[in-house]
């Protein structure tokens, strides 16, 4: 190793020494040379002398909350003169591997305890041994950050230590900034001199190009399509489509690039999950030379946590790539059709169903009710966690009306019609017909009868939200996210209940679901429709979508709920256009429950939140109760990919005058497999 020549010798290590030397942290004109021989990896490296000397110890972040970065993990050691280490990243993916390998007892150093007991104090305790932080180098706004974890309680001094350690021992220099990861870390940083520049996640995120939504490759044909027009254009299974803004909803396709960034929970990338299928977004893809000049080819799309490409492919190796990648088939649970009873959710599942035996029940409860019903009847059980009142409707009745009207037979020979099969054009303008003929068709007089009998006598006054429930959506590997629909009417509107049941009944044959089931090989004539029905919030104060893990963390080292949360009841999933919702990372594991802003939403006045600390401890307390309460149904095998998440929706909503309440409406595994 040959190391790099400063011209000054960099700051001398101490928090006292840090917090008032004048000029430290300041460097006279410095000329570097790489400090690590070229094909070299060593453990780690006193010094980064050059980018190469970079790359050689970099690794992608273990969180990939904002795109195109890479980073090498940091630590000085304050008990062997505050010894700075740049660890290889790649060999040793969390601080305690290194330390525990490379600065402890076989060193001559003190030991480096367990992993429990080293994360109880590094990262929290004001006369911890080791300053831990990471290097990063973020793509998009060509920004090279010092950056703790967002839990780390680390004072203004010890940041500021760190913070000159690393400046004075870098060829980065003057051009490194402090990126405050949270609520906690942006308290401390506001106590750091002037002369450490900062630089936040919006910034961070605004300057990135590249966003990855789901990690994934496949071959289809290249397609730029707008977004206004998707309604009146077919997209084909094995097409890669190129869109100029983010959609609401799509029909199924091999892979999807924005050209707007996107949110991990809006329902494109839900179903992109479900599916295993490639989506990114990419500032300036509609014009972007490379996929413009591949437009209408057959190319091979491979997404990457901190890249992407994309390569022109034959015709017969895609071909060949599609008859050996094309999904399994989705083994979706039978149809029970004797049951007839309008049930309360609360008796769907039992309230003593046994943890392990948790998943078979929901499974069982999905033939008559739906997978929705069925999830949301084992929630009402999750303690402490605040369901509304409901109950469902089986899918007895949707067998019932499509039969009296004949639309059971009229199915079968849709499907059986070949021009229906082949064109898409035909089968949407057919799948429309059927829709509009079963909005205007009646509902068994019997049925009517004992659904309104229910509304009046339970649910008084209360406007109604009538939610799709079919036996092919909510279940642990295909979420069916966005396929269907639900309605709201007032309890005592016979008609308008009526029509508000005959539009989610409707909406199992919209074309969107028609094709996603195709694609997956879902016999259509084996999928029924239930409703889930509680009252609705036609005042609600905020409204979000959240899991229950850090979805920018596949490894699992930084576990986190995420939450896209928006005021009163504009959608995070489908939002309207030029609207940002808020989205954040709540380390409610760890000391304080930190959390990391990674958006505010442009609905409220800037600088508030969409959300009160208050309100995100009590949705952060009733998502580890819905975690705790579904592990034993839904978390994965010993031996297999630990990373699992339940998908939650929730709302606030109270009167006026009053503190809104904390409404959990859904609860679903999130694209576990």
């Amino acid at each position: 190793m040959s190391g790099p020549r400063p011209s000054r010798r960099p700051c001398a290590g101490g928090l006292l020494a840090a917090s008032v030397a004048i000029g430290c942290g300041e460097p006279d004109e410095v000329s570097w040379e790489c400090t690590i021989l070229a094909g070299e990896a060593p453990p780690f490296a006193p010094q980064i002398g050059c980018e190469q000397d970079f790359l050689t110890l970099a690794s992608e972040p273990t969180s990939s909350s904002i795109p195109g970065a890479r980073s090498i993990k940091t630590s000085i050691d304050r008990e062997a003169d505050f010894a700075l280490s740049f660890q290889d990243s790649r060999s040793f993916p969390i601080h305690w591997d290194f330390l525990f390998n490379h600065r402890s007892a076989a060193q001559g150093l003190p030991r480096v305890p367990a992993l429990a007991a080293f994360n109880a104090s590094e990262y929290y305790l004001p006369d911890r041994r080791f300053l831990l932080g990471a290097l990063t180098h973020y793509e998009g706004p060509d920004a090279w950050v010092y950056e703790i974890s967002p839990y780390d309680t680390a004072d203004a001094a010890q940041i500021l230590t760190a913070f000159d350690r690393i400046k004075d021992n870098t060829y980065v220099g003057a051009r490194l900034r402090f990126h405050p990861t949270s609520l906690n870390v942006e308290a401390a940083a506001r106590e750091l001199p002037r002369r450490v520049p900062l630089i936040s996640t919006e910034e961070l995120f605004s300057g990135s190009q590249y966003q990855a939504l789901n990690v994934a490759e496949s071959i289809g044909r290249l397609r730029f399509v707008n977004a206004a027009e998707l309604e009146d254009t077919y997209i084909t299974f094995r097409d890669i489509v190129v869109l100029d803004h983010v959609p609401n909803d799509i029909s199924v396709t091999q892979g999807i690039i924005t050209a707007e960034f996107q949110t991990p929970l809006s329902h494109i990338n839900v179903l992109s999950r479900n599916r295993g299928t490639p989506n990114m977004a990419l500032a300036g893809a509609m014009t972007d030379p490379t996929l413009r000049s591949l437009d209408g080819e057959w190319v091979h799309l491979v997404v990457g946590a901190t890249s992407y490409d994309v390569t022109r492919v034959e015709a017969a190796e895609a071909d060949a790539y599609w008859e050996a990648n094309k999904p399994a088939a989705v083994q979706i649970p039978g149809l029970d059709a004797t049951v007839t009873e309008l049930r309360d959710v609360a008796e769907i599942v039992p309230a003593d169903t046994p943890g392990d035996q948790l998943r078979e029940r929901i499974r069982e409860q999905t033939r008559a009710f739906g997978g929705k019903a069925a999830n949301y009847a084992a929630l009402s059980h999750a303690p402490g966690v605040n369901v509304p009142k409901g109950f469902a409707v089986p899918v007895f009745y949707y067998r019932q009306f499509m039969q009296e009207n004949g639309f059971e037979a009229r199915v079968a020979a849709l499907l059986a019609d070949a021009a229906f099969r082949d064109d898409p054009a035909v089968r949407d303008e057919a799948l429309l017909t059927l829709r509009r003929d079963m909005l205007a068709a009646p509902v068994n007089t019997g049925f009517a009868d004992a659904l309104m009998s229910k509304l009046g006598s339970e649910y008084a006054g209360i406007r109604m939200r009538f939610r799709s429930s079919t036996n092919a959506e909510d279940l642990d590997g295909f979420t069916g996210a966005g396929l269907y629909t639900s309605n709201s009417a007032d309890e005592g509107d016979r008609q308008d209940v009526l029509d508000a049941v005959k539009q989610v009944w409707g909406s199992i044959w919209f074309f969107r679901a028609f094709e996603e089931r195709s694609f997956r090989s879902i016999d259509h004539t084996q999928v029924g429709m239930a409703l889930l029905v509680h009252r609705s919030f036609p005042n609600e104060e905020a409204n979000g979508v959240a899991l229950t893990n850090n979805p920018f963390d596949p490894a699992g080292l930084e576990p986190a709920f995420f939450v896209n949360v928006q005021v009163q009841e504009f959608s995070v999933v489908q939002p309207p256009p030029g609207t940002v919702t808020e989205s954040f990372l709540h380390y409610f594991d760890v000391q304080n429950r930190p959390v990391s802003y990674l958006s505010e939403s442009n609905l409220v006045p800037a600088g508030q939140r969409v959300l009160s600390p208050a309100q995100v401890d009590e949705l952060g307390v009733a998502l580890d109760a819905i975690r705790q309460f579904f592990t034993p149904a839904y978390s994965p095998a010993s031996g297999s990919d630990p990373w699992w998440a339940m998908d939650v929706e929730f709302k606030f909503d109270g009167e006026e005058g009053e503190p809104p309440a904390l409404y959990v409406k859904q609860a679903r595994p999130f694209g576990n497999r």
